[in-house]
């Protein structure tokens, strides 16, 4: 079983993050960290290759400066190795050039299956994924709450508001998986170490062999969004309730 998992590398969330002043892009130099949404499928996939009694797990990934501390991170929970894309051209990638280059990437190694998170917590699109299924021409489920392959088949519980769906496709197919999936496995020490000599293929669009790529998407400005108005007051001095009929009324809740 061979699973190839698309991981993202964001800045550190506990530091406030910053715009690019020309581009108004959201600045990634310096440390990146593995996505915490990304770290479910990573989690998912060990186990799936796991209970096959054999495979590897590949990273996927697409970061500027040929980064790779998110990447060591997701390395040092188990996956065997990564695939790195980077290049200068790719800066403020919109979400249909990100999911052409991570196809592209995926190709590269042979895979029975894709995992990824629902969606980034850095971009919040949720459709790189699905597009990623379309450049590969395989089926996608998206949502899944549970995961299993029995048989060269994807079994997914599929949530929904309501509660879950139940669905099956052939393999190879891609998932997207949901915080509660799995609880994932934090790296230990020895795995921390062995990440260091894992293998990485660093990628220019060149490299790739997808041709010319662009961004795809410009910024043109950007401003604070406005303040939330202040709400009604209602004091209640035995009338209270009347004053919150009305509102209701005029809202025509009731």
């Amino acid at each position: 079983m061979n699973i190839a998992v698309c991981v993202k590398q964001i800045p550190d969330q506990s530091v406030p993050g910053r715009l690019d002043p020309g581009t108004h892009n959201l600045v990634r130099d310096g440390k990146l960290i593995l996505d915490d949404s990304d770290s479910y499928g990573v989690e998912m996939a060990l186990q799936l290759v796991d209970r096959a009694g054999g495979g590897e797990v590949t990273l996927i990934s697409m970061a500027p400066n040929s980064e790779l501390s998110g990447l060591r991170t997701a390395l040092a929970m188990g996956a065997s190795k990564a695939v790195l894309v980077s290049d200068p051209s790719l800066a403020g990638s919109d979400a249909l050039t990100t999911a052409k280059v991570l196809a592209a990437a995926i190709r590269r190694n042979p895979f029975d299956l894709v995992m990824a998170a629902t969606e980034s917590t850095d971009g919040y699109t949720g459709t790189v994924p699905v597009q990623i299924a379309e450049l590969l021409d395989i089926p996608s489920v998206s949502f899944a709450k549970k995961v299993e392959i029995e048989n060269g088949v994807l079994k997914v519980q599929r949530q929904t508001e309501s509660g879950y769906d139940e669905v099956e496709c052939p393999l190879p197919a891609l998932v997207s998986v949901t915080a509660g999936v799995v609880e994932p496995r934090y790296p230990s020490f020895k795995g921390i170490m062995a990440a260091k000599s894992k293998p990485v293929d660093v990628l220019d669009v060149a490299g790739l062999g997808t041709g010319p790529l662009t961004s795809g998407q410009e910024i043109v400005s950007v401003r604070d969004a406005e303040e939330r108005a202040s709400g009604t007051v209602v004091i209640d001095e035995g009338e209270g309730y009347q004053q919150v009929v009305e509102f209701l009324e005029s809202l025509k809740i009731i």
